[in-house]
């Protein structure tokens, strides 16, 4: 039995992220019907529909006739959750936007998922991840090596929005166990923007936007792409001092770049904008002296992190993924034999399952109306969060884990980030840790200790959940595995976030972002024949934060109608196959992934980045918008498809001012936005109006744009989070919260288990 057993939700969405999103909650045991029109989901023909729609139920409604809406008027009276992606307006007109669907069933939780926000400019935009990162800075934020923007090849936006919003939705189905009311969540394109770029998004007012040097490898010399002798790339990530150590050492490097006087005995400095350059130009040169396997087995060998880039085939075909369940093999009626991602979240009690192909193309009958919900009737609470009320101990760091926290936080839980006397080493980037420890409070605890221990064992008596990133068999070694918690708490639920799972030929590996970006293919794919492309998006840690937040979310709900705790796990490895769900899945016949190019413009002239006078413009045309080009004279009518289409577009917009240019397109019909720089996204009205980002003054009035609202809930929203932990800030009021005595108390500060720290400043 999964968690969300007995769960019934009606999918009215389209596109990528919608379905998605219901994709989790049906692999996790809801009774999942979709909804699509007589022509059929306009997503049907890609060849990711079979991922996003397994485990559902097909039926086709023409919303058009009032006997079709009678239909579905009916399902939503017994569904506890439906998800729409359609505009506002839209919904409206049809009589199922949220406040209809609130008077047919106020026990339903009505997840809006819209392709970027719920209102103002973006809210009838068709779901396009190209225009999405356009938009927020993630085009421009990308590495290249002319400094211009880059499309993306994997809608690793949408993606994110698709786990946040089955996040989200679990949260408010938690939270309606408890109080018998619905409500409406709204995960737009906007709040997957945030999840995803919170860490970039984080920044001083006024921060100038600042293209890195380096090219599509990476500025910074120890943690970058290099090219080995004979063409093949590894990636090196020697992130923290100790590893820069080990792998210039290994590279002979280590006592010539300690003596330049431009560093000044600081290998740090070498990632400094007037050092880099230089530095990596030296380190590339020694890469190049030896073939790739000699220097894994070297860097690796002296315990140093390290990676091939390999393409996406070899990695699904890779004995990792099948040993973590993430390859799963059905029959579909349609594709015949089909290979698509597995299940990225493991529940020891309540396991999900593939169980069926998506529904065949013109459904089935839409079936007996599922029995209409009980209301208890009365005035609908509220609370800040749907997770009002959880207690969370954080044991991450660097990103993964820790975020998972921070997202937790953002829907209503009380995190305590539980940090040893040195601290998360992510610190030392103080807008990044600023973002991604958001809402939380900070209580240091040396678990090596007995006394340290032993309070923490304390805190999770009246803890809820306990979230941790460390390699497998760390928690075990240290006494506190879930096993060994369990016996203190039965109704403890555990999240892990490890890099490879717990088995495997990798099983044991640390895992870092980059290595599963060139492991996975993410990095050969963007750059094609060219150099292969770090992305500057943490597209796997973020990815498992968003993931261990829906298991945790999932977990808490079956606890809720059980009593009973239970271990989630997953993995940096299961989420560099989900953020290419639609590119790994594998059947006869299906069309090639899309495959990038050096400083990738887009896939066709029509579809793709254009330089205007004052920056950039994301033109997403197709060949029905030809003659609007034309009107407008962007294209000679006797410019041919192909390369003369692409010149005549590129002399053409060449001397438009952008806003300009993008507001004469959409006047013309003709779909295009802006391409945005970060800097520019953090002062925008769109984005602090919709609350996504808010201004806040740190302790020593010093301002930082942070994440706002993560999702909005019509009922249960939590204020933003307006703090960032400094270490050890809070150790005295969160052991006093959980119970320790002032005599207790003190004792710890006395042995050095604990300590109490000041508030968070930005270095």
């Amino acid at each position: 039995m999964g968690p969300l057993d007995g769960i019934r939700v009606l999918d009215c969405s389209t596109g990528i992220a919608g379905p998605m999103a219901v994709m989790y909650l049906a692999d996790y045991g809801a009774d999942v019907l979709k909804v699509e029109p007589p022509t059929g989901d306009r997503a049907r023909t890609d060849p990711g529909f079979a991922v996003w729609n397994r485990n559902k139920r097909g039926a086709v409604l023409d919303l058009a006739r009032y006997d079709d809406r009678a239909v579905l008027r009916e399902r939503l009276r017994g569904a506890h959750l439906c998800v729409f992606s359609q505009p506002l307006g839209e919904l409206e007109a049809l009589g199922f936007d949220p406040v209809s669907v609130a008077a047919m069933n106020p026990g339903c939780v009505y997840l809006h998922m819209p392709s970027f926000t719920a209102n103002g400019p973006g809210s009838a935009m068709p779901e396009s991840f190209e225009r999405l990162c356009a938009e927020a800075g993630v085009s421009a934020g990308q590495y290249s090596f002319d400094g211009g923007p880059i499309d993306p090849v994997i809608p690793h936006v949408l993606y994110g929005q698709a786990m946040w919003g089955a996040a989200a939705a679990t949260a408010a189905l938690l939270e309606r166990e408890a109080s018998g009311f619905g409500q409406v969540v709204t995960v737009g394109g906007i709040h997957g923007w945030l999840v995803t770029m919170t860490g970039a998004a984080t920044r001083r007012p006024g921060t100038p936007h600042a293209r890195a040097k380096g090219g599509p490898g990476g500025p910074i010399p120890f943690y970058r792409l290099y090219e080995c002798a004979g063409g093949e790339w590894l990636f090196l990530a020697a992130l923290t001092p100790a590893f820069h150590t080990i792998a210039f050492t290994v590279l002979g490097v280590l006592e010539e770049l300690l003596a330049d006087p431009r560093l000044d005995g600081s290998l740090l400095a070498s990632a400094l904008p007037d050092n880099s350059a230089w530095v990596i130009e030296r380190v590339a040169r020694e890469f190049k002296t030896r073939p790739r396997a000699e220097w894994l087995e070297l860097i690796s060998a002296a315990g140093c992190p390290c990676g091939p880039v390999n393409d996406r085939d070899a990695w699904f075909d890779h004995p990792q993924v099948a040993a973590m369940g993430m390859r799963h093999s059905l029959v579909d009626p349609e594709r015949g034999e089909v290979a698509m991602p597995g299940l990225p979240i493991t529940l020891s009690a309540t396991p999900g399952s593939i169980r069926t192909p998506a529904p065949p193309r013109g459904g089935a009958p839409a079936g007996p109306a599922w029995p209409e919900l009980a209301h208890t009737g009365g005035a609908a609470p509220a609370a800040a969060g749907p997770l009002a009320g959880i207690r969370v101990l954080d044991l991450g760091s660097i990103i993964a884990g820790t975020y998972a926290g921070s997202l937790l936080a953002a829907l209503g839980a009380d995190v305590i980030k539980v940090e040893s006397p040195g601290g998360d080493s992510l610190r030392t980037f103080g807008p990044t840790f600023a973002g991604y420890n958001l809402g939380k409070r900070s209580l240091v605890l040396d678990l090596k200790q007995p006394d340290g221990k032993h309070a923490f064992l304390e805190l999770v008596r009246r803890a809820d959940v306990v979230v941790d990133n460390y390699r497998p068999g760390v928690t075990k070694r240290l006494g506190i595995d879930f096993d060994s918690l369990v016996d203190i708490n039965p109704r403890i639920v555990t999240v892990s976030v490890t890099g490879y799972g717990d088995t495997g030929p990798l099983g044991e590996d640390p895992g870092f972002d980059p290595l599963l970006q060139a492991a996975s293919g993410m990095m050969r794919a963007q750059g094609g024949d060219s150099d292969p492309v770090f992305f500057t998006l943490p597209v796997n840690d973020v990815a498992s934060a968003a993931t261990a937040a829906l298991g945790a979310t999932l977990a808490l709900l079956h606890r809720a109608r059980s009593g009973e705790g239970q271990r989630v796990t997953t993995s940096l490895a299961a989420q560099s196959i989900m953020m290419q769900c639609r590119e790994m899945v594998r059947f006869a016949g299906r069309e090639a992934p899309r495959i990038g190019a050096r400083d990738y413009l887009g896939p066709a002239p029509l579809d793709r980045l254009y330089a205007v006078a004052d920056g950039w413009v994301r033109l997403q045309a197709d060949e029905s918008h030809r003659p609007a080009l034309i009107a407008l004279g962007l294209l000679d009518a006797a410019a041919l498809p192909g390369d003369a289409t692409a010149a005549s577009l590129e002399a053409h917009l060449a001397p438009w001012p952008r806003d300009e240019a993008v507001e004469r397109l959409l006047l013309a019909g003709v779909p295009a936005s802006p391409v945005r720089t970060l800097a520019e996204v953090a002062e925008h009205p769109q984005f602090t109006s919709e609350g996504v980002l808010q201004h806040m003054t740190l302790a020593d009035g010093s301002a930082v744009i942070a994440g706002g609202a993560y999702a909005r809930f019509s009922r249960t929203q939590a204020p933003p989070a307006a703090f960032i932990p400094g270490l050890g800030e809070h150790s005295q009021a969160v052991l006093q919260d959980f119970g320790f005595s002032e005599e207790e108390i003190t004792a710890l500060l006395a042995s050095g288990a604990t300590a109490i720290g000041a508030p968070f400043t930005m270095p």
